[in-house]
């Protein structure tokens, strides 16, 4: 009995009681709901449990009784209250057939004990799994909040928790194998003493982020993902730039790129090199630009009340282009809902979302919205907007990617795939599809994939799993070409 109770809990306990009265044995509540039940055979007698609770109740209310049995034809119910004093406790019911065996009785008034104790563990354990899961969504609320750039709020939401959101950060993934999230999760926080904001990603299965603290805890310590890479034989570790924490953003895709390159290296763990953030490089005249292009959704007012608003369809065409279809996994929404949601923000802006020029020229366009002023305008601005719409704002990308500083950084981008550019061209060309890009290579599906991954270590980027750096090699690819022509 008490085996049973510490290794399978309330229903090893019905089982075993159901076999020795050879019947049905359950526990049921003061309503007569059946909470847990077991019978030994598929034909055993089911009794009318609702009207034996309530018969039961009124005869151990009268006679202060601790039991109550009644022959019901040729069976006998017993009757158990977990607790005497509880008349909200559940009560153990057997129903065994006529003559009761010798000793079932007390069998039965002896498993009460370890019973009550079953269900009250396994009531704390629920109750800690859904205190768990309430801390696991309220983190991912708040990264959520970080990566759209509402700081304030997460901030507000994040002082419940522990602990305090340092500034400024490095971001870290770091990607599991199998089911391994839970014991990674202790090993970071054992790694930098807890000073890290540790989120399950909602997006990849396999995924922890952490918002770190940008400077490490002392001289002496080993950097945290090193220490993790070491300790775990089987993780791959990513880690982004120091960031404002205002840029958790752009550190997690720092970060995710980073984490490509780990992969392929012996240490499996790597940081993101340093290259600048196309967003601030295009100067006054790329926020006057960006401010052209997202004009019409910024300011759009929906027709009905549940209608998402402006900063709900920016924040989940930022999500869309991190995430491509498990963005609906990052904002919890159908993909139906995504799918309509894109629809209205093509419509808004006059873009064919399918395209990856157009899906380059948004993330840009939400990329320097989402850098302070100060930075976006350290010059006079040139550009003067044409008044010609949204269309027109997509034409004058050219006249952004034509400006010096964006021509240095795209030669920087590029500079580690001088002269064999050909794969990341046709990839580029074919919208980002693996398939018509082998086909126009002349190549198998596996061979493009493989030139890519190649491409993806030479790059320090990743490029087949969102978020992708396709955005910004289209964008410097575009550069270098109009500076060419």
């Amino acid at each position: 009995m008490h085996r049973l109770a510490r290794s399978g809990g309330t229903a090893a306990l019905l089982r075993w009681l159901a076999g020795r009265a050879e019947g049905w044995a359950g526990l049921v509540g003061p309503d007569g709901t059946v909470l847990h039940a077991a019978a030994r055979t598929a034909r055993a007698v089911v009794p009318d449990v609702a009207g034996l609770v309530a018969e039961s109740a009124n005869a151990l209310t009268e006679r202060g009784a601790r039991a109550y049995s009644l022959d019901t034809g040729a069976h006998t119910a017993l009757l158990f209250p977990l607790s005497a004093d509880d008349h909200a406790a559940p009560m153990l019911v057997v129903v065994t057939p006529r003559p009761v065996a010798a000793g079932l009785a007390t069998l039965l008034a002896d498993v009460v004990l370890p019973l009550a104790l079953c269900r009250q563990a396994e009531t704390l354990e629920r109750r800690r799994r859904r205190v768990e899961l309430a801390e696991s969504r309220g983190r991912e609320a708040v990264l959520h909040l970080l990566m759209t750039g509402q700081l304030s709020i997460a901030q507000q939401v994040a002082g419940a928790l522990r602990p305090r959101l340092p500034d400024p950060v490095r971001v870290c993934v770091v990607e599991c194998s199998g089911d391994g999230r839970d014991e990674v999760v202790q090993v970071c926080v054992d790694a930098d003493g807890g000073r890290s904001w540790i989120v399950r990603c909602p997006v990849h299965a396999r995924h922890l982020i952490l918002v770190m603290p940008a400077q490490e805890q002392g001289r002496e310590a080993v950097p945290v993902d090193e220490a993790v890479a070491a300790r775990v034989g089987d993780c791959v570790v990513g880690v982004s730039e120091p960031v404002p924490l205002a840029d958790t953003g752009t550190g997690y895709r720092q970060a995710f790129h980073a984490l490509a390159a780990a992969r392929e290296l012996p240490t499996r763990h790597a940081r993101f090199g340093v290259s600048p953030d196309p967003a601030l490089v295009v100067g006054p005249a790329g926020w006057q630009w960006a401010n052209e292009l997202l004009t019409p959704l910024l300011t759009h007012v929906p027709r009905r009340a549940q209608d998402p608003g402006s900063q709900e369809l920016a924040a989940t065409a930022a999500s869309w282009l991190a995430f491509s279809s498990h963005a609906t996994d990052h904002l919890k929404v159908h993909r139906n809902t995504l799918a309509a949601r894109l629809r209205l923000i093509g419509d808004l802006l006059g873009l064919d979302l399918h395209r990856l020029a157009d899906q380059a020229a948004l993330d840009l366009a939400l990329r320097v919205r989402a850098t302070p002023a100060p930075v976006c305008t350290p010059e006079p601005a040139p550009y003067a907007t044409t008044g010609s719409g949204t269309r027109g704002a997509v034409r004058d990308l050219d006249a952004i990617l034509r400006r010096p500083a964006v021509r240095d950084w795209a030669d920087q981008q590029l500079a580690p795939v001088l002269g064999s550019e050909e794969t990341l061209r046709t990839w580029l060309r074919c919208e980002g599809r693996l398939g018509p890009a082998a086909a126009e290579l002349g190549i198998s599906v596996p061979g493009a994939r493989k030139r890519l991954t190649r491409l993806e270590t030479v790059l320090r980027r990743s490029l087949l799993r969102p978020p992708s750096a396709r955005y910004d090699l289209w964008l410097a690819l575009r550069s270098r070409d109009l500076a060419a022509a």
